[in-house]
Parts: structure tokens; C-alpha cells; sequence
């Protein structure tokens, strides 16, 4: 893979069509395609944030050189250590840091759930989307092109920080951006591990 360099305000840039992209995609399933067809409305929106996520990686690829390579450092051992780690965050987090993070910031948490409650009513394009497109394009956005051009730039440490930073911000839920925020300091930078985490 060809080394690049990115600044930070690129990176914002970035992050910003990232967020006019989510922007998108959820104003016309609101206001479009639930109107049109509602029974329908969930695989139209699936179909459109595919459309709009292969857009936005053909746009990163282009204006930064960044070459996807999603599945080129997946392996067995690599997937159990994803797994083992995740049920670590899970415990750690979850269990340990959430219940302080709810009583500091309530109406986050019961946003939180509300959102959950609005995914379990059409469950298999939910998991789609929250679990397979949403963490590709962030990893891809966040791991490869962001992590990836600022540690040229600027080196580890202030890449990891600006990248953990904008990925937990990109979240908006107070409870869990501190959640993202600590578990993507702490973890390895792989795109892999990354996407079985936060899948689950």
C-alpha cells in the first residue's frame, strides 16, 4: 500500500462528508422512502446507504490515495484475539464504565435506548446496517484513510488521539462515546478487530 500523507484539516473535511453522507441517507428514508413505500421502506434505505457508502469510498480512494484493502489482515488467530477482546471491552465497559456514563449523562442513555428499541422493529436490515455497512465505511474512514494519513503526518500518537477522538464524536451519544473513545485508544489498529467490535 503507497504511503500518504493527510492534515487536519482534511480530516475534518472528511468526517463532515462522512456526516452529510449519513445526513443524506437518513433525510431520504425519512422523508422519502418511508412515504412512498413504507412497507418497503427499509430495504430502499439499505439499497441507498449502499449506494452512498461505495460513492464515499470511490471519493476517499480518489482524493487521497487511500486503497481499500478490507480483507487483506484477517486471520484465524487474529479473529479469536477480535472476539476475546471484544467480551473483555464488553465486560470492562459495558458492565464497568456504562452504569457512571449514564447517571453523568441520562437523557443520552435513554436516546440510546430509544434508538435500540427502533432497530428491534425490523431486525435483519438493522443488523445489516448497524452491524456489517455502518462499521465497514467508519473503519475504512476512520482506521485506514484518517489513522492511516495522519500517523504519516503527525505521527502515532497524536494520529491515535485525533482519530479515537472524531470516531467516538461520530457517535453522538454521550454514554457510548466515552465507550468508543477508550476502546479505541487501547486497541490494536486493526480494521478487522475494529469491525468485529463494534458490530457487536
Amino acid at each position: 500500500m503507497k504511503e500518504y500523507n493527510i492534515k487536519i484539516g482534511t480530516v475534518f473535511l472528511l468526517v463532515l462528508a462522512y456526516f452529510g453522507i449519513m445526513l443524506l441517507y437518513s433525510f431520504l428514508d425519512v422523508t422519502v422512502w418511508r412515504k412512498v413505500s413504507p412497507d418497503f421502506s427499509n430495504i430502499i434505505n439499505m439499497v441507498t446507504i449502499v449506494v452512498c457508502i461505495g460513492i464515499f469510498v470511490v471519493f476517499l480512494e480518489r482524493t487521497t490515495g487511500y486503497q481499500v484493502q478490507l480483507l487483506s489482515n484477517i486471520s484465524f488467530v487474529g479473529m479469536m484475539l477480535a472476539i476475546g477482546c471484544s467480551f473483555l471491552f464488553f465486560l470492562l465497559l459495558d458492565r464497568g464504565l456504562d452504569p457512571i456514563f449514564e447517571g453523568m449523562f441520562p437523557q443520552s442513555e435513554q436516546d440510546y435506548q430509544e434508538m435500540l428499541e427502533s432497530l428491534i422493529k425490523s431486525p435483519l436490515t438493522s443488523m445489516i446496517q448497524v452491524c456489517v455497512l455502518a462499521p465497514i465505511i467508519e473503519e475504512i474512514l476512520m482506521r485506514g484513510v484518517v489513522l492511516g494519513g495522519l500517523i504519516s503526518s503527525y505521527g502515532t500518537v497524536t494520529a491515535l488521539l485525533i482519530s479515537a477522538t472524531l470516531f467516538a464524536l461520530l457517535h453522538f451519544n454521550m454514554v457510548k462515546c466515552y465507550q468508543r473513545l477508550c476502546v479505541v485508544l487501547f486497541w490494536d489498529c486493526s480494521i478487522s478487530r475494529q469491525i468485529l467490535y463494534f458490530a457487536a
